[in-house]
């Protein structure tokens, strides 16, 4: 793996170590795959590879290859959820004119007993794909388990428009946040967009447009919106993507880290070397580092402002 880092006093590094803390962030599991190819990468998608194919072959087969690509568009169903884990609601969102977006919302276990308490919240864009609340399998396959211990409040809409990078979308999305937080205790110093591929392009544009409301972003194989970086100022911003990204190149993520980090900006750029663009599982646990990233900058904030961390 390789990080880069940027703050107030540095720069990152174009070419960053391989080694190092950021190599352990990487599970046992996908740290085996990678330093033995021969070997089944945990999960594609969060799906296993066919064993028997890898023992037989050495490798996947082209038909294995295509329908972890079509996971993509056609996510796997979901597992029954654990005893105590969040509770998730699927439902639509009027936006007027008779048209509806589809959204999940996932409320952490024990909200019920202190429904006034302020919780952080996550809101989760997918990434390219129309299938029936894709949002909600990204969220519970994804984006919860890696962030379940903030016990945050989850928003998952399905895109409403052709991305999430256009208004459209944004005044969607902007208008089911403004109803999630009427609703609901929502602290608003711990509001935190991230998403993958297409979502990952969503949180660069909406963290972009909008620094007064987001105060945190995890952006995941995605490209920058290099025309407004200027716009994060003091945000944190933690950037994940694979050198090996075989559809979004990584030197426009490497050099909009160096950018803001050269600016102030506090930022973390996480490179996972060996992964490709879809193979979505391996990403769990460097979101889950990537929030703990984000929760020190805040208590950091928090430190320095007087408040309580």
């Amino acid at each position: 793996m390789r990080r880069v880092r940027g703050s107030s006093n540095s720069v990152p590094s174009r070419h960053g170590p391989r080694g190092g803390p950021a190599a352990r962030i990487a599970s046992s599991e996908w740290s085996a795959h990678t330093a033995n190819p021969g070997t089944a990468p945990p999960a594609v998608f969060g799906m296993p590879w066919a064993e028997s194919e890898m023992k037989t072959s050495g490798h996947p087969s082209p038909l294995l290859v295509a329908l972890a690509l079509l996971l993509l568009r056609a996510p796997a169903p979901l597992p029954a959820q654990p005893s105590g884990a969040p509770g998730v609601t699927e439902s639509v969102f009027p936006l007027g004119s008779g048209a509806e977006m589809r959204y999940a919302i996932s409320l952490p276990a024990g909200y019920a007993e202190a429904p006034e308490t302020p919780r952080p919240l996550v809101l989760a864009l997918h990434p390219g794909g129309r299938s029936v609340y894709y949002g909600s399998w990204f969220m519970q396959s994804i984006v919860e388990p890696a962030l379940r211990e903030w016990d945050a409040v989850i928003v998952a809409p399905d895109v409403p428009a052709r991305s999430w990078s256009v208004p459209e979308s944004e005044r969607a999305v902007l208008a089911l946040l403004a109803d999630v937080t009427a609703r609901h205790a929502i602290d608003p110093d711990r509001m935190l967009v991230t998403g993958f591929s297409m979502g990952g392009a969503g949180t660069w544009y909406l963290a972009a447009r909008n620094p007064d409301l987001f105060t945190g972003a995890i952006a995941v194989a995605a490209r920058p919106a290099a025309d407004r970086l200027e716009s994060f100022g003091q945000m944190p911003l933690y950037l994940i993507h694979s050198p090996d990204d075989e559809v979004v190149p990584y030197e426009p993520v490497e050099d909009a880290a160096r950018e803001l980090g050269a600016r102030g900006s506090p930022v973390e750029l996480l490179g996972l070397p060996g992964a490709t663009h879809y193979m979505m599982g391996a990403y769990v646990g460097p979101i889950r580092r990537g929030g703990e990233w984000i929760r020190e900058r805040w208590e950091e904030r928090e430190g320095g402002s007087g408040g309580v961390p």
